[in-house]
């Protein structure tokens, strides 16, 4: 499988390329792209203003360009929060996408998305700061709508960003039960 994965507002960290690792061991082809030009955060206040100085239409403008190389023979977009947005944006306009694997975020639905029964996946802290109960259940609902096979798996007590072990929300369990997940959902596509 052909995977495009986005890093968080942290910018492509050590545990993104050690997920890409992972996916690539389990005989995936994975794409990393950098839509931060080399830049990192050691915080999420850093992260966050790396992501608003660059500017959401120049990120997405920066993932269009990298997928574009790979969208033809079709891709699985995945993401981590904010890339997990943007895998999201990308593969709900993507008509070739074959699925979207979401790690720790979700993103606005257009009124007008449609997929013909896109496999999602999203995996997310419960509670999560960012993803609340209600916005989960009103995206879950406009997802169906949209015409995607969604599966939401909550992870009760992890952090926002719970699968990077160099951050304070780390969480061991919970991290390795969601890559045993997602890689059995690649493997089905």
């Amino acid at each position: 499988m052909n995977i495009m994965l986005f890093h968080s507002a942290y910018g492509p960290r050590p545990a993104v390329h050690a997920a890409a690792d992972r996916l690539r061991a389990a005989g995936h082809h994975v794409h990393v792209p950098d839509l931060y030009g080399g830049q990192t955060a050691g915080t999420l206040e850093e992260g966050m203003a790396v992501k608003d100085a660059i500017g959401k239409e120049e990120l997405l403008k920066r993932a269009v360009m990298a997928a574009a190389p790979y969208s033809e023979q079709g891709l699985v977009y995945a993401g981590f929060s904010m890339g997990a947005s943007i895998a999201q944006t990308m593969a709900l306009g993507d008509e070739k996408a074959r699925g979207l694997l979401l790690l720790h975020g979700t993103s606005d639905i257009a009124d007008n998305a449609s997929v013909d029964d896109l496999p999602v996946q999203l995996h997310v802290a419960d509670p999560d700061p960012f993803e609340s109960h209600d916005w989960l259940n009103a995206w879950y609902l406009r997802m169906g709508r949209a015409g995607a096979d969604t599966e939401v798996y909550r992870y009760p007590g992890a952090g926002h960003l719970y699968t990077d072990p160099d951050l304070p929300d780390y969480d061991e369990e919970a991290a390795e039960r969601t890559w045993a997940i997602a890689l059995a959902f690649l493997e089905s596509l």
